[in-house]
């Protein structure tokens, strides 16, 4: 007792200089710093003439509206604007006037405070120089403070469908945790794997393999309850406390291995939905057979470069002398009871929710099936909510949450666009004909995808590259296929993508709670993983495989 009193008393003594995780003063004031002089300076002319533009590629404008400074209006000066489209007097509320249309440079300057606040929050979730759930907060204030969107539109951009998701996925992972549903389930999936040689090129190809059909979201939050059992296993086994090393191994191995799945299938995830759509639109339609042609051949040899890259690296840095994932399944589901009660009860709720992704995914999103689930966990007192309070990661739900509302409104304003536009125009010479396009457009695909969701980047993406195509005498195909492909190279940050939030908000010891990754790991060991995801995109397909595959459009 006297001793957690004189640590309180020591956090009270007064305010300190010194980085502490969670609170780095120093690098605080640098942000605030940056952020206030991008505020403060005026916006660059190519952003005020991008709002200004009549029907901007790559932007969405809504009925009525002609350019970015109108859809602008439109949503925020309601009033005025359709004011100024009749030719009538704005409506009084209550003899107050009704607020004035904003000019393009009052729009474009909100477009150039939006990138800042991107790059701000990317800034503090990298360095932890606030905690993960204050940046979270922090973006919803900004947004607020300089009104980038409606009031209730901001708490609506927080609670996205991929959301509810993340948190019904988490909520899920405890239910299958507790009921040692994910013991079998690792026996099904890791029975035959027997070392770590095994699981870096067998299991994590057949994994990628998996995710280019199955959700990789769910492959990869039903697998790391799973993994981290085999981790705490293996560390008592050789007397190890704690072996951080192995623990990045296991969870980074399946999280780059998951999102490499991406072009496999147009299944694989919205992005390529998205980019399905566009190609249709451009009037060259691809089937789900030639995606399959263009995008398989890639993943089993991407997943092989992860495996060796992540066992390079890891292994010497084990404390432990081994890894034999099946064995250990194999023992600990040999001294759980008989399969039935609560566990059968969890199998039958993961089935049905599995099946509701696949049949009714389309209509219900991934979250409402998701949180069916969560209820029924619930109702068959497989889980108490403060079962739910101590093993969901809130901060990480709240982090995704973030990162939503700033694609949100980077979309809005108009700065996705300005982005986009501008990674374009810094493309040199070469980059911008034939093959070198195609490169081009995925070194600018693969950065923006780890900064927005996969989805937002393709989205924003398709309408400036694949005109582009056209003018560079380019096969559209290629040029949609490439952006597609390279939306799925989301491993430097946490917010990239689902997978990578859900592997940090999982990735704890199932004894201690301790976090085993931070978010600086991701941007240690994806970075590289994302330079030869290019490589091999590059090398192995565009001027490999490619070249034998008849193309439409080109």
């Amino acid at each position: 007792m006297a001793h957690h009193s004189s640590l309180a008393a020591k956090d009270s003594a007064g305010w300190t200089w010194k980085n502490q995780p969670g609170y780095k003063p120093i690098l605080i004031l640098f942000a605030a710093a940056v952020f206030i002089t991008i505020v403060v300076v005026p916006p660059p002319q190519s952003m005020i003439n991008m709002v200004k533009d009549k029907n901007p590629p790559g932007y969405q404008l809504p009925p009525g509206a002609q350019t970015i400074t109108d859809t602008v209006n439109k949503k925020l000066r309601p009033e005025s604007f359709a004011a100024e489209k009749t030719g009538q007097k704005p409506e009084q509320h209550h003899g107050d006037e009704a607020e004035p249309l904003l000019t393009p440079e009052q729009v474009a300057r909100m477009a150039k405070i939006t990138v800042a606040i991107l790059f701000l929050a990317a800034f503090c979730w990298g360095t932890e120089a606030l905690p993960l759930g204050a940046t979270d907060i922090l973006v919803g204030v900004l947004l607020y403070l300089f009104s980038i969107l409606p009031i209730n539109e901001i708490s609506q951009a927080y609670m996205k469908d991929a959301v509810f998701f993340i948190f019904g996925i988490l909520a899920v992972a405890v239910g299958v945790a507790k009921t040692g549903l994910d013991k079998r389930i690792g026996l099904i999936l890791l029975s035959r794997i027997r070392s770590t040689k095994m699981f870096a090129f067998l299991f994590l190809p057949m994994l990628a393999l998996s995710a280019g059909f199955l959700s990789e979201h769910a492959l990869v939050a039903l697998l790391i309850p799973v993994l981290m059992g085999i981790y705490k296993v293996t560390c008592r086994i050789y007397g190890v406390k704690k072996d951080r090393a192995l623990a990045i191994f296991l969870l980074l191995g399946v999280c780059f291995a998951a999102n490499h799945g991406g072009p496999g299938s147009p299944a694989a995830g919205g992005r390529n939905a998205i980019m399905v759509g566009y190609l249709m639109e451009y009037g060259y339609p691809i089937t789900f057979l030639e995606w399959m042609k263009t995008g398989m051949p890639f993943v089993p040899l991407m997943a092989v470069v992860i495996g060796a890259y992540m066992y390079i690296r890891c292994k010497p840095k084990f404390l432990v002398k081994e890894m034999d994932p099946g064995a250990i399944v194999r023992s600990e589901v040999e001294s759980m009871p008989k399969f039935g009660g609560k566990e059968a009860l969890m199998a039958v709720i993961l089935v049905c929710l599995v099946a509701a992704w696949i049949i009714i995914g389309e209509h219900a999103g991934l979250g409402g099936p998701t949180l069916y689930a969560v209820m029924a966990m619930f109702l068959g007192r497989i889980v108490t909510w403060d079962d739910l309070q101590e093993g969901v990661a809130f901060d990480v739900v709240g982090l995704y949450a973030a990162a939503c509302a700033m694609g949100v409104a980077l979309k809005f304003s108009g700065g996705a666009l300005w982005l986009a536009n501008t990674f374009v125009s810094a493309l040199p010479e070469f980059l911008t004909k034939g093959d070198g396009l195609v490169i081009g457009v995925s070194l600018l695909t693969g950065t923006m995808t780890n900064f927005m969701s996969d989805g937002a980047t393709v989205a924003a993406l398709g309408p400036i590259v694949l005109p582009m195509a056209t003018l560079a005498n380019v096969s559209v195909w290629k040029v949609g296929l490439i952006t597609s492909f390279s939306s799925s190279f989301a491993n430097f940050l946490v917010v990239g993508t689902p997978n990578n939030a859900i592997c940090f908000g999982m990735g704890r010891d199932p004894e201690t709670g301790e976090r085993l990754l931070d978010v600086m790991d991701f941007v240690k060991f994806g970075l590289p993983v994302t330079i030869l995801a290019w490589l091999v995109l590059w090398f192995w397909a565009v001027l490999g495989y490619w070249r034998f595959i008849s193309w439409p459009g080109g």
